[in-house]
């Protein structure tokens, strides 16, 4: 038989590091393809955007504010992002979705760094001892970080939430990060300050990062996940994050207090009241803000966003089970079995950080998709350990994994390329305001007839009719609007009304309507004085 040469050896697995190289290229073209040529949708985008191009224009990076009102909705780091972006590539939809996407690549880059250290950290000590040689090491780790890597990269939730201008992805990456962190801490064999105290450091100010990021769930999932994971595993935390949660939760804080600080100083009970009372408690106790569901909604939104990885993850979950109601472990002779991720806490671990969310939210009197997402790396997390075991050894079934997240990507450019254009046609008002600025109502007032376009936020900027209270203001009769007309002190305005309603404009004997364009569902009319 004739002796294979080192190279020969070699060639297999660096065309295999090839081809995993071509898959982070591709993942990081595909995250910020097309972020600017799809208008912003739905009511967030628009808003968020604008808080952050009205926060720029002040030159103030502490008081939020929508149309010159106090917008207290939310915290500070997706505007801030918002804002390095729009000083960086200009305001565009673009930058304004920028943040987002690095958030989301940030996620699967800490999930790719789990993989890695985790398993490192298991082959370490089985080679202390003999169980294998050190050139397995960088393969076992490699196998499960890049598993991990591509299949949390490939998620249709991760996927969309990316791209999108909102807060969900901004916190699932400082969730991510600093439950990564405690992870490593708590599987740390080696007391050196990279592998031990750095960590513990970092988990603490990823959940100030995450108080930055959307409030109080910020600082809430991470201890509760970490607390119900050391009862599962039923054993106590070591002296030395007992002791951190002292100094740690301080660091915590005083992190968060970048921006809480001033803006407290700033604006005093105000802020109080509309931030932690309205918007926290009364949005999770209450149906006020409009977005009830029923309770089992997450249980089923959260599966979803694993797509196409869904049968993987059911899978996961039900070995996961199977075992732990069992209380079997199964062992196998080969060396391999060594590093099989659910022989070590990282499951027990991974599904505390999905069960804490689920039931958490799963509670709440307002519930809405994105609310869920930072559970999903939790359930990436189970479904890598079960493909990385299910293509192991087996090229064949590598290679149609890989296919599948391709397939994924590809997917998702030519959605966009050809189908969610159109589709946004339908959902913004970007066209119909550059309808009417071309034909030079550049600087016209624009009020809303039986409808209130929170896209209007961005695209009609400074040019909204509002209420006392800073919110839009909604036109129901042609005397309204003519009145408000005249209030101004002009002789005609923009106006946008629903299709069914154009007819009133039209036939009215108190004023001159133009139609400049629709949308499908919106029209902008000119509104002339008689």
């Amino acid at each position: 038989m004739k002796q294979m040469t080192k190279a020969e050896v070699r060639r297999p697995k660096n065309k295999d590091q090839i081809v995993w190289i071509i898959f982070a290229l591709v993942v990081v073209f595909v995250y910020f393809f097309a972020l600017g040529s799809i208008p912003l949708l739905g009511p967030d985008e628009s808003r968020y955007a604008q808080v952050a191009r009205e926060m720029l224009e002040r030159n103030d990076w502490v008081t939020p504010t929508l149309g010159g009102f106090n917008w207290f909705e939310k915290p500070v780091l997706l505007y801030w992002l918002q804002i390095v972006s729009y000083k960086i590539f200009g305001v565009s939809e673009f930058a304004a979705r920028f943040g987002s996407a690095i958030c989301g690549l940030l996620t699967v880059f800490s999930l790719w760094f789990l993989g890695r250290r985790l398993v490192t950290e298991n082959t370490e000590k089985h080679r202390k001892v003999g169980n294998i040689k050190s050139s397995s090491v960088n393969s076992v780790a490699s196998n499960f970080a890049n598993w991990l890597f591509l299949i949390s990269a490939s998620s249709i939730g991760l996927l969309v939430f990316s791209r999108g201008a909102s807060f969900d992805i901004i916190l699932t990456f400082p969730i991510t990060a600093s439950l990564i962190s405690f992870f490593i801490f708590d599987q740390s064999t080696k007391k050196s300050f990279s592998t031990y105290q750095l960590p513990l450091i970092a988990f603490y100010f990823f959940i100030g990062l995450g108080l930055l990021a959307k409030g109080l769930v910020g600082i809430v999932f991470p201890f509760a996940i970490v607390a119900v994971y050391y009862l599962l595993r039923r054993k106590l935390p070591s002296k030395t994050f007992i002791f951190s949660l002292f100094w740690g939760t301080i660091f915590s804080l005083l992190v968060a207090a970048v921006w809480y600080a001033p803006m407290y100083r700033q604006n005093g009970w105000n802020f109080v009241n509309e931030f932690f009372i309205q918007h926290h408690f009364q949005r999770y106790t209450s149906n006020k803000y409009q977005h009830p569901q029923p309770f089992w909604f997450f249980w089923f939104v959260l599966p979803l966003m694993t797509l196409p990885w869904l049968p993987f993850f059911l899978a996961s979950v039900w070995d996961f089970v199977k075992v732990q109601s069992s209380k079997l472990k199964v062992q196998s002779r080969n060396a391999s079995s060594l590093f099989r991720i659910s022989d070590s806490p990282l499951l027990s671990f991974s599904f505390c950080w999905l069960l804490i969310p689920l039931v958490f939210f799963s509670f709440s009197g307002s519930k809405l998709p994105g609310y869920i997402l930072p559970a999903l790396p939790a359930a990436l997390i189970l479904t890598a350990d079960y493909v990385s075991r299910f293509a192991e050894n087996n090229r064949r079934r590598e290679v149609a994994l890989q296919a599948v997240a391709f397939a994924t990507f590809a997917f998702v450019i030519i959605a966009l390329q050809f189908f969610v254009i159109n589709y946004a046609r339908g959902e913004t008002i970007k066209t119909l305001v550059e309808s009417a600025d071309r034909q030079g109502y550049t600087s016209k007032k624009i009020l809303s007839f039986n409808t209130i376009s929170h896209n209007a936020e961005f695209y009609g900027a400074e040019r909204l009719v509002r209420g006392a209270d800073g919110k839009q203001r909604r036109f129901f009769a042609v005397t309204e609007m003519l009145e408000e007309i005249k209030r101004e002190g002009a002789k005609d305005a923009l106006v946008l009304t629903p299709l069914e309603y154009i007819n009133q404009l039209t036939e009215s004997d108190l004023v001159e309507a133009e139609i400049l364009g629709d949308n499908g569902e919106l029209a902008i009319v000119l509104l002339k004085v008689k």
